[in-house]
């Protein structure tokens, strides 16, 4: 088995690069047992790198590909590991690592080592706009709430959860929701929408459970489209939203779907695993068993 690390450097204020000595002496200590594997460590410089990089290498070789890094490094590299034959591993070294949550157990210092030796499984990948997602892929308030929240993250006071409701507070009292259509299950909607998040994955914004009934091995998307709120009672449900509790409020409805488009006449922010878009229309479609994840061993605990 080959093994190709992506590292981004600057996730999660530098994280990731503390994995590079442990990957070392993993692989030194399986070559005097004889156990000699070829492996890889890359650095991304950039928006797209992770991607360019991934494909660069997998394009005529099988890997196991591992993100170091946070949501949207994963996002990137699992662009450039799609149609492919290699399989993706991620070593969660983010702000939020919320998609980590969905397959692993913990972050400890044995992680990277069970996750070298863990089993490939299929799981379901989500596709809005010819850009690939593992986790959650959303338009309106949120994505413009993640946009700041990533302003807030760059400052040494926010970090995970705190950056993103820094973001909330900054974007609810001046963000309006925007006329739209929306089509969920062959079925047309007129909405005003403030919200509309497309999961895969249960968890986003740094540990907020969107979608607690999600599961990435379900061939289906978990759809919650929120309406138009007045500000106060935005502020109101987060607390709910972040506990997974949102489904009892009346502006939040719930759907199952495969596919889901939404379409308006204004522009508006899509959000796709932390990674921001300006467009028009957004078409999601899930694609099940779409690749090879690599799970962790769990912790004998």
């Amino acid at each position: 088995m080959k093994h190709l690390f992506i590292i981004n450097p600057f996730a999660g204020k530098g994280g990731g690069v503390e994995y590079v000595e442990k990957i070392e002496e993993y692989f030194m200590k399986n070559e005097e047992l004889g156990n000699v594997e070829p492996y890889y460590i890359e650095f991304t410089k950039g928006p797209g790198h992770a991607t360019e990089i991934t494909r660069k290498y997998v394009e005529n070789d099988r890997y196991r590909v591992y993100a170091v890094g946070g949501d949207g490094t994963l996002n990137e590299v699992l662009n450039g590991v799609m149609d492919s034959s290699s399989s993706l591993g991620v070593i969660p070294a983010g702000s939020g690592n919320d998609f980590f949550r969905n397959i692993g157990d913990t972050i400890d210092s044995s992680l990277l080592y069970r996750t070298i030796n863990g089993e490939e499984k299929y799981i379901d990948v989500g596709k809005v706009n010819g850009r690939y997602f593992l986790n959650v892929a959303s338009v309106g308030m949120d994505a413009e709430i993640v946009a700041n929240a990533r302003k807030f993250k760059k400052h040494p006071l926010f970090f995970g959860m705190s950056s993103y409701i820094a973001g909330i507070f900054y974007t609810v009292f001046r963000y309006k929701s925007f006329n739209s259509m929306v089509n969920i299950n062959g079925v047309e909607h007129n909405k005003e929408t403030l919200l509309l998040a497309v999961a895969n994955g249960k968890y986003y914004g740094g540990g907020m459970k969107i979608a607690p009934f999600a599961d990435i091995n379900d061939g289906n998307f978990d759809v919650y489209h929120i309406d138009k709120a007045n500000p106060l009672k935005i502020v109101l449900f987060f607390p709910q939203l972040i506990r997974g509790k949102h489904e009892s409020i009346k502006e939040v409805k719930y759907f199952r779907a495969k596919e889901i488009k939404i379409r308006s006449e204004e522009s508006f922010l899509l959000n796709v695993d932390g990674e921001i878009f300006d467009c028009c229309e957004a078409n999601f479609n899930i694609i099940p068993n779409g690749l090879r994840m690599v799970i962790p061993l769990k912790t004998s605990n």
